[in-house]
């Protein structure tokens, strides 16, 4: 099993952090130029992270490649909300991407701009949602959506990407869990 990822992916940090007890191998790329670019072609046409090799399978995408090793290893099968979790997390992740590649691209993003707007009223409505959920205990226990969650938290984090002010649970949550062994193995600043 292969897994080709970047090391500040927070969907690949999502797998590895899943893999983690799991024998694979983690291929780190720089997925933007060169010729890990040309491997990651090679590997996925959509040209995003992750991309899993297994058994003569290329999987794309961390949320199939999440139902793929559901199934391979059998693991609890999600409840319709703990996919609108995800569904909720991966938004926030989605739009918080376009908005870091803008600012990476030198393209200044005009807060008016529908496309600027759009996202982060996405952001903060997702976030504040997020949040509720975690006071009300719907991530107390340690399982997928709670992986996701944490890998997005301290993404926000780590590239400094949106202000979590008035967001105490969402901060209260990465610090419980930010010493466990596969984040503390898996962290981007390393």
């Amino acid at each position: 099993m292969k897994l080709y990822g970047s090391t500040t992916s927070p969907y690949v940090r999502r797998i590895r952090v899943l893999l983690s007890q799991t024998p694979h191998d983690f291929v780190s790329l720089n997925i933007y130029e060169g010729e890990d670019r040309e491997t990651l072609a090679s590997k996925t046409p959509v040209l995003r992270v992750p991309c899993l090799e297994d058994d003569g399978h290329l999987i794309f995408d961390s949320r199939v490649i999440h139902n793929y090793l559901t199934e391979k290893f059998q693991y609890a099968a999600l409840s319709w909300e703990q996919e609108n979790q995800l569904t909720t997390i991966d938004a926030v992740n989605d739009s918080l991407v376009i908005l870091f590649q803008m600012k990476q691209s030198g393209i200044e993003a005009d807060r008016d701009a529908m496309i600027v707007r759009n996202q982060r009223e996405r952001i903060d409505a997702s976030l504040r949602a997020l949040n509720q959920q975690v006071e009300d205990g719907y991530f107390d226990s340690w399982h997928y959506p709670s992986i996701c969650l944490y890998t997005l938290i301290d993404w926000i984090e780590f590239r400094q990407l949106h202000s979590l002010k008035e967001m105490d649970a969402l901060k209260s949550f990465r610090e419980r869990h930010t010493d466990r062994i596969e984040l503390t193995a898996t962290d981007p600043r390393k």
